[in-house]
């Protein structure tokens, strides 16, 4: 008689962080303005935090807007802001998705319109049981530090911190993602091979997932591959 062979069962990572990048380069090979890359970009995004959700994805990060994007044309920038401000007011048409919602970036800079709107997003989803979705927005790595270290010093300062009670912890507890997991998975398509200054404390132990898919092509069979390559890594922690 031949035994069977247990299945092995699959494992989600519980936090993911995705670079939404290539929407201008998908725009161009179609002879299309930029802006039209980003409103794409944005169904994709739709698309696939839904999905993430469904299959119970516990925690999901997107780098929306970075502190350096401001350096790109002005009507460009306008338009991110706008495809944003749309989905924020239609946010509360998919309260059934159950997800909850935070922005994590420096947002005190952002239009007050604007602020208003994420500040209303965040309430009215915070008792959400489902996915937590955090969008970065005007986010940087190397500024969260920064913010993080500064308030530190500040508590430091005050005498309600001792140096030698700085550690990792505090540190982490200092940053936009106060209270999440470090992401286990970090997917960048778009042919780009590098952080871009995002999560740079957060992605220590990440593993990463690359590919030539821009970003408005992007599907949840391109999520599912993903996941199954991170299978078959070994996550050791500096371990043997």
């Amino acid at each position: 008689m031949f035994s069977k062979k247990k299945r092995v069962e699959r494992v989600l990572p519980r936090h993911i962080a995705m670079i939404m990048d290539g929407n201008g380069r998908w725009a161009k090979k179609r002879g299309l303005p930029r802006t039209a890359g980003h409103s794409a970009g944005s169904k994709t995004f739709k698309d696939i935090a839904r999905y993430a959700n469904k299959i119970g994805i516990k925690y999901l990060t997107v780098y929306a807007f970075s502190t350096e994007n401001w350096k790109r044309p002005k009507d460009e920038v306008d338009n991110i802001m706008n495809i944003l401000r749309e989905y924020l007011k239609d946010a509360k048409n998919f309260k059934d998705e159950n997800i909850s919602m935070q922005f994590i970036g420096n947002i005190d800079v952002l239009p007050d319109d604007l602020k208003e709107l994420i500040s209303n997003c965040e309430e009215e989803s915070k008792d959400a049981t489902g996915m937590h979705l955090n969008i970065a927005l005007n986010y940087g790595g190397r500024d969260e530090l920064v913010h993080a270290v500064q308030g530190i010093a500040r508590e430091v300062a005050e005498g309600r911190v001792e140096c030698s009670e700085i550690t990792e912890q505090l540190i982490s507890e200092r940053l936009y993602t106060k209270g999440q997991p470090d992401p286990d998975f970090i997917i960048r398509p778009s042919g780009e091979f590098r952080l871009s200054n995002y999560l740079i404390w957060q992605s220590a132990y990440a593993e990463f997932w690359f590919s030539d898919v821009l970003w408005p092509d992007f599907s949840p069979r391109h999520l599912e591959k993903a996941i199954d390559d991170y299978n078959l890594r070994n996550r050791r922690f500096g371990g043997v």
